[in-house]
């Protein structure tokens, strides 16, 4: 059987089992966010100043849930882009202009289900995770089952390392379809005060391998590898202000972005103003 087949496969199982076990599993907590980012982000597709595509300045919306359970937790956000920048002639970016990208992962604790300690020096517990990731615009989803290792890292409130495939399962008849690759993500959180005032560095940083990408007419390319990190430093401004910790933040959102969806050399490096409201 074929790697793509397999992963896919593999993904329709956990995606179904997600279903089947969250559905019973009893909730022990739950997190709801919306954030706001807005700065100049690069835009590959879009040919402006340069070959390499165009910084614009862009706003993004982002709904972000996380949730945990008896058997493990699950982990979604969608993001609302718009370019905002009135001196790009957006002629020329009207399919972009605005986007819709959101990423959802169900998580299984191999010690929550076996009744086993898992734990193991750095390792707290080990998973296994499905995700999938979906862009309308680019009428793609990805499936992404593999391995969750969680980690035990003084003072993180969770760091999680997840190694999985990266499969491309539905493509429209006209977009560009992709072979399988894999994806290496590592993500964190770490909370910590100055002074008085409550702070937290948190994020994702993201390896995804090269694959080829077979064009509708045919044409045979390969996308670039590429690294994507995203931490954000935190400002507990809600608590600052004399309200309750932990739903109001304000703070800086850093992304490097190399090979900036799969360009080779098209790389990002820049930094958003960012405000957090969570529920």
């Amino acid at each position: 059987m074929q790697f793509k087949q397999w992963t896919t496969y593999l993904a329709t199982g956990l995606l179904a089992t997600t279903f089947a076990i969250s559905s019973q599993a009893e909730e022990d907590w739950s997190s709801t966010e919306v954030q706001f980012s807005t700065g100049k982000l690069l835009h590959p597709r879009i040919k402006g100043t340069g070959e390499k595509g165009s910084e614009i300045s862009t706003s993004i919306i982002t709904f972000q849930h996380a949730s945990s359970h008896s058997y493990g937790d699950n982990f979604f956000f969608v993001d609302h882009s718009r370019v905002k920048d009135n001196k790009v002639d957006h002629s020329r970016v009207k399919d972009n202009k605005t986007e819709v990208y959101g990423e959802w992962y169900s998580n299984f604790s191999l010690g929550a289900i076996t009744g086993n300690d898992m734990s193991n020096g750095l390792v707290r517990d080990i998973g296994l995770i499905a995700g999938l990731n979906f862009a309308p615009g680019a009428d793609n989803i990805w499936a992404l089952p593999g391995v969750r290792v969680a980690l035990d890292l003084p003072g993180f409130a969770f760091a999680n390392l997840d190694i999985t495939g990266y499969n491309n399962i539905t493509t429209a008849s006209d977009a560009d379809k992709e072979d399988s690759s894999y994806m290496v993500n590592l993500s964190w959180a770490l909370p910590f005060q100055l002074g008085e005032t409550s702070w937290s560095l948190e994020g994702h940083a993201e390896y995804i391998a090269a694959r080829d990408v077979v064009s509708s007419s045919g044409d045979k390319a390969e996308k670039e590898a590429w690294i994507l990190a995203q931490p954000q430093l935190r400002f507990d401004m809600g608590e600052a202000l004399g309200g309750e910790a932990g739903n109001f933040f304000v703070g800086l959102e850093y992304q490097y972005w190399q090979n900036k969806q799969g360009n080779k050399d098209v790389d990002e490096s820049t930094v958003q103003l960012l405000t957090v409201w969570n529920f």
